[in-house]
């Protein structure tokens, strides 16, 4: 089935604390998962759910970024020479499927900012939202995350977003929603009744985290346009949705792929590990080394 939602916005235009020293002259998203950087992942996902135009928000210090996905006729042409074929079609095929534009933001003023950057790019059209620095698993038991929110609004026609139950003790650490009925018979898509960011863990409202995928209607804008600066100068995208929900439902729909939050040492080590796995040619050499320092370490 075609989804009717061919856009998608991903934001990428953060100073990359969480991952300095690396990020201080490497953007945060071109850190490599094996060989292959972390933003084309999110960008693939994109184009596997059936987006066909990314806008990426990136900030003046992505030069990088935004190189990766223009052609290097230089290095196609030494390729040519070498012949290795096999690596110029990789690289002719890096972003195909989708137009991928770019878009800067001066200053880092928040989530809510970024997105409200992209109104001309996704007009009064439903678009999808896609964090730089969250990479969703699919392919195996479960489609893309982006294709589960798409086919989501294609039946019910509001703004979704993406969740995953956590542990309560590490709910101070994300945007979490308050959940209300749930209309469907897995109890895995409910409506929202209020979200919270990085609450307190005695005061959050569920242990249901935002996990960086979310689908918005043009609305979207008029709430982030109402929505006040909040911690640290930034316009948080949680308040936006909030004031959205006093005008229209907002669902939630609970996916159970495996997020990565590469911002993290932990999120970054355990999707190298995972993907290494995926790699028939050196699965068999990662298990054996995953043996030996596991016995070491006992």
């Amino acid at each position: 089935m075609t989804n009717s939602i061919t856009k998608a916005v991903i934001t990428a235009a953060g100073l990359g604390i969480r991952s300095l020293p690396a990020s201080k002259s490497i953007p945060k998203e071109m850190i490599p998962i094996l060989n292959v950087p972390s933003m084309d992942l999110i960008v693939q996902e994109a184009i596997d759910s059936g987006v066909k135009e990314i806008l990426i928000i990136v900030s003046s210090t992505k030069q990088s970024l935004i190189d990766y996905y223009h052609t290097n006729h230089n290095l196609e042409k030494h390729l040519v020479q070498k012949k290795r074929l096999d690596l110029l079609e990789r690289i002719k095929l890096i972003g195909k499927g989708a137009k991928i534009r770019f878009k800067f933001q001066k200053e880092p003023k928040g989530l809510g900012d970024a997105i409200r950057l992209g109104k001309k790019f996704t007009g009064r059209d439903p678009f999808v939202v896609m964090l730089g620095d969250n990479i969703m698993s699919y392919g195996y038991k479960y489609p893309p995350v982006t294709k589960q929110l798409m086919d989501v609004y294609d039946k019910y026609h509001q703004s979704t977003i993406a969740v995953e139950t956590v542990d309560k003790n590490i709910v101070d650490k994300y945007g979490i929603i308050a959940p209300g009925e749930f209309i469907d018979s897995k109890r895995t898509l409910c409506n929202v009744t209020t979200m919270v960011e990085k609450p307190p863990i005695n005061k959050a409202p569920s242990n249901l985290a935002i996990v960086g995928r979310y689908i918005f209607t043009s609305e979207i804008y008029h709430s982030i346009n109402r929505t006040k600066l909040g911690t640290n100068g930034e316009l948080q995208i949680t308040d936006a949705i909030v004031d959205l929900l006093e005008s229209q439902k907002v669902y939630a729909l609970e996916c159970k792929n495996q997020c990565y939050d590469i911002g993290r040492k932990e999120g970054l080590v355990k999707i190298t590990i995972d993907y290494a796995l995926r790699d028939k040619c050196i699965k068999g050499t990662i298990l054996s080394y995953i043996k030996q320092i596991a016995k070491e370490n006992r």
